[in-house]
């Protein structure tokens, strides 16, 4: 029976008439073919945006590159963005774009990108389902009581371990009048009211809230079960494993992966067993949408930087971040350096011949 993670938004606007916003998940629609792009489409919904409506964007992409607006609206400059590294991203797209004879080619080139980011979310849930049970079993011991890995009832805050995980930050788990109310529903937890699985040792610091923020070892795990494989998780990948990072020339993190790994551990935790948009419960769009606009938020922008250089250090130990500089008395070094002085030399005989 489909559900959906197999949803494929339709066209940039509603039956009404009304724009969609293109960062939004649309209504489910069926793709027609296979088609190599859905390759593409995998790795961007898992490292760029996962939960965007495809055909929205780039029929929204296309027309402000032809209007050129001078001050777009915030979002639409947020959506623009998205859109640019979707082009970026994928090998001749823009090409194959402009050579579209029809809204029906953009309509089928959206859905074969749409069927990829879908298709990867919904992969990735149900593997992710059986493996964060062995994650947060204590080593060497039983989990009590057992979680089923084929069923989710039994998880979020009807068990004491993932509702412990999922209690949100700020809030006792061990206050019984507050675990008693997250279990009914009484106490709806939103999205953008992040779970203490984000942080790092499972601890918030209410005087210093970003403090260990998305660096714990549940997240690292689920990272890197995603993009590098499976058994990476628990030692390091070897070269000759083919992950989803190295097929795709994935050598960094970036801010969608993390947010998309911590919506899909969140997910996996959780008592719901459809990733669904309407799902309030979860909510977890929402969730998606607020790690990503806090990764992206430019008051954020230091904080951000030394995040990302922590996990590519988790997960990716060779990355060579570009700004690095050369090593000095490297052959390299000396080549520059060479280079440097010819050009002096050259701009000296400039300025002699003119004088």
């Amino acid at each position: 029976m489909p559900t959906d993670e197999n949803a494929i938004p339709t066209a940039g606007t509603s039956s009404s008439g009304h724009q969609q916003d293109a960062l939004q998940l649309g209504p489910r629609k069926k793709a027609r073919s296979t088609d190599p792009l859905v390759h593409h489409g995998r790795h961007f919904g898992r490292s760029i945006h996962a939960l965007c409506n495809m055909h929205a964007l780039i029929n929204n992409g296309i027309i402000r590159l032809g209007e050129r607006a001078e001050d777009p609206e915030e979002e639409e400059q947020k959506e623009q963005k998205v859109f640019c590294a979707l082009l970026k991203s994928v090998p001749g797209l823009e090409e194959r774009l402009m050579g579209a004879n029809s809204e029906e080619d953009i309509q089928s080139i959206a859905a074969m990108l749409q069927k990829g980011a879908s298709s990867a979310r919904s992969d990735d849930t149900k593997s992710l389902k059986s493996a964060i049970i062995d994650w947060i079993t204590p080593p060497g011991e039983p989990l009590i009581p057992p979680i089923s890995r084929n069923a989710k009832s039994g998880r979020g805050f009807n068990h004491e371990v993932t509702g412990a995980l999922l209690c949100p930050a700020g809030l006792n788990w061990n206050d019984v009048e507050i675990k008693e109310k997250l279990r009914t529903g009484e106490l709806s937890v939103p999205g953008d009211q992040w779970p203490i699985l984000l942080f790092s040792s499972y601890m918030y610091d209410d005087n210093d809230p970003s403090k260990g923020l998305l660096r714990s070892p549940i997240l690292v795990k689920t990272f890197k079960h995603i993009f590098t494989s499976p058994s990476s998780v628990e030692r390091e990948a070897k070269a000759t494993r083919s992950g989803n990072a190295r097929i795709h020339g994935m050598t960094g993190v970036t801010r969608g992966s993390i947010a998309y790994a911590a919506t899909q551990a969140r997910f996996a935790l959780s008592a719901s067993s459809v990733f669904n948009r309407n799902d309030t419960i979860t909510d977890s769009e929402r969730f998606y949408n607020s790690i990503l606009e806090y990764l992206e938020d430019p008051d954020e922008a230091d904080d951000v930087s030394h995040l990302i250089a922590w996990w590519n250090r988790q997960v990716f130990p060779n990355y060579v971040p570009n700004s690095r500089p050369v090593s000095r008395n490297s052959a390299l070094a000396r080549i520059k350096a060479k280079r440097a002085a010819a050009k002096q030399a050259a701009l000296g005989n400039v300025d002699v011949n003119t004088s």
